[in-house]
């Protein structure tokens, strides 16, 4: 696969440059209050330019070394979501997490839908990973319909999975067998 990916509405899906760790930090400061029920509570330091640009560093490191792959949604320069694929885990197993986020203003029109199942074919055909797995809380269930479109397989509940919004979450955990052929319903 080639990235950028074209997606919805003239957004991209790219990979993470060095030099995105300002428009990471306003994307993340947009949506502050849209991603605080779904993300770990986060130190204000998170929210500045400079820690987003050395948190690029770690994933672009992560990235060359084989054991991720981090993408942003572009809109011209600007950023509107991410998507990961992280903890990629070679030999028997070939596995990587997913986890992603669309920005607030961007959300019901597919954008993710479609972010998500061009991540799908680059973990199969470019990362050559086998499965990916990804976990959303119980209540999330616009992120449990993007993976069901994307042919994900909910596999079960893992109790106080994650600690989200400064409690320990249960989290419904879905898969994806990348030589499968989609399962999705919708």
């Amino acid at each position: 696969m080639t990235l950028p990916v074209p997606l919805v509405d003239g957004v991209t899906l790219r990979l993470l440059r060095p030099d995105d760790g300002p428009a990471l930090a306003a994307a993340y400061a947009r949506n502050r209050e849209h991603l605080a029920p779904w993300e770990p509570v986060r130190p204000d330091a998170f929210w500045t330019a400079a820690r987003q640009t050395a948190q690029v560093g770690v994933a672009l490191s992560e990235h060359a070394a084989g054991r991720g792959c981090p993408l942003v949604l572009d809109d011209d320069g600007a950023i509107v979501g991410r998507l990961n694929v992280s903890d990629v885990v070679g030999g028997a197993f070939l596995n990587g997490h997913l986890g992603y986020w669309v920005d607030a203003a961007r959300t019901g029109r597919g954008l993710m839908s479609a972010a998500v199942r061009a991540a799908v074919d680059l973990a199969r055909d470019d990362l050559g990973l086998h499965r990916l797995q990804a976990a959303t809380l119980p209540h999330n269930a616009a992120s449990q319909r993007v993976l069901d479109r994307a042919g994900f397989t909910r596999i079960g509940v893992a109790s106080r999975y994650l600690r989200i919004a400064g409690e320990w979450q249960d989290h419904v955990l879905f898969q994806r067998i990348l030589d499968d052929p989609p399962t999705s319903t919708g």
